[in-house]
């Protein structure tokens, strides 16, 4: 055994390495299925009824669907391509909520004949389209209706999504709008308004920012009550539980950030004497991120006037977050984990873009050529945003689990990348 040689659900990444190449997406499965049974197991209630969603969006493949499945979370998805994945690993249609600030004609045509659960409309015009949709296919559907509380939580300003000017949603301050919108929904038989929808940002880091948006919308719910007679079942809170990415980060337990949410629902609840019977949560990144890493193959490293740069074989093609919004990482040269850390570094991707930097200024052992850098909590939005950008083919996935590993997607190859272009006439 090489005691330098970092293994990850009992599987050497040297080995890893060498089966499935590099740059490679490593999750440990059993860090998914923990995190997955504590957030069903802490978030339960003797008052309400819970329900926690996996937010597809963060990572979603047929193998990961499986987990959440066999754990009893419902899932979350935002488009057409989504709600597809889903289908294929045969997850429960019931347990599908389908959000999206755009959806179209055909993805609400096909979420209704998927049979899909709950559609989270978004806007006045989606509330329409949706109702055009419903009573040409005949089809049930329960609805909840997105709005914004606005509640910031302290995030980046592209990943905050509950301020007045957001994408997302329709503003609790437009009270009359809400109403009609509801009202639409309510006058279709098979459309079931059961609740609101919300969600205050991502990564984050004080559990206060829940007891705001709890405060808000319970308030605002008892208004809509008083005003409309409107009478709500269900809200569903979002998710922006935070993963731990560096030494900086401290996300909150998930036992706190749980039994606050649930606490406070009950509180308010009872303060405004309301019919809720169910709460929700969207858990997407805090359950992949932290079981996932990125395996690169070191190449050439170059010393300019102030900086040493280590190349690797991947970059923002694999992993655009840095680049996007500045997201900070971790890594270790992955074969050489107890040797000193003597030499600060920038690790720089492969990409013909000056940008494509995955960590600044890191200390590492001496780099050489072909050692292996690990780059850690890249299970969120590492596979989910890969791109093909300089022609790069997205790398494969990998689950390991107890000494040995399954590739659960294949590492795209030159020919899949021209698998689509054509010389196909149109026909005007």
């Amino acid at each position: 055994m090489n005691k330098n040689m970092l293994e990850i659900g009992g599987v050497s990444v040297e080995q890893l390495a060498k089966s499935c190449q590099t740059p490679l997406y490593i999750y440990d499965e059993e860090k998914i299925s923990t995190k997955l049974a504590q957030f069903h197991d802490l978030f339960q209630s003797d008052a309400l009824e819970t329900e926690v969603l996996y937010a597809s969006k963060a990572f979603t493949c047929k193998a990961l669907l499986e987990l959440v499945k066999q754990h009893g979370l419902s899932l979350d998805v935002v488009s057409g391509g989504e709600l597809y994945v889903a289908k294929q690993a045969d997850f429960p249609m019931e347990r599908v909520y389908f959000h999206g600030n755009n959806k179209s004609y055909e993805e609400l045509q096909m979420a209704l004949s998927y049979g899909v659960g709950t559609i989270v409309v978004d806007n006045a015009m989606e509330c329409e389209l949706l109702v055009q949709v419903a009573k040409q296919s005949g089809h049930s559907v329960k609805a909840l209706l997105r709005v914004n509380p606005g509640v910031e939580a302290h995030t980046h300003k592209y990943i905050v999504t509950a301020h007045l000017d957001s994408k997302f949603g329709t503003s609790i301050t437009h009270k009359e709008e809400i109403a009609h919108m509801v009202q639409t929904l309510s006058a279709i038989p098979n459309i079931h308004f059961e609740g609101f929808h919300s969600h205050i940002g991502s990564q984050i880091f004080d559990a206060n920012a829940y007891v705001a948006e709890i405060q808000t919308l319970m308030k605002f719910v008892y208004e809509l009550q008083e005003e409309y007679q409107i009478q709500t079942k269900a809200l569903n809170l979002g998710g922006g539980f935070a993963a731990y990415y560096t030494a900086e980060d401290k996300p909150i337990p998930l036992s706190e950030v749980c039994s606050t949410i649930l606490d406070t629902c009950c509180i308010e609840k009872e303060r405004y004497q309301l019919p809720l019977c169910k709460v929700m949560i969207e858990p997407g990144r805090s359950i992949v991120a932290e079981a996932g890493s990125t395996l690169y193959r070191v190449g050439f490293t170059k010393q300019t006037a102030n900086k040493k740069y280590v190349f690797v074989d991947g970059g923002m093609s694999d992993n655009i977050r840095p680049a996007l919004y500045q997201a900070a990482y971790a890594c270790d040269l992955a074969n050489r984990m107890n040797e000193e850390k003597c030499e600060k570094v920038t690790i720089a991707g492969k990409c013909c873009e000056s940008g494509d930097i995955l960590i600044e200024d890191v200390m590492l052992p001496h780099a050489q050529r072909n050692d292996l850098l690990i780059l850690y909590t890249t299970g969120a939005y590492g596979y989910s945003m890969a791109s093909n950008y300089n022609r790069l083919g997205r790398p494969a996935v990998v689950f390991v689990k107890n000494g040995k590993a399954r590739i659960v997607v294949k590492r795209e190859s030159y020919e899949d990348m021209c698998m689509m272009e054509c010389d196909e006439l149109v026909h005007i």
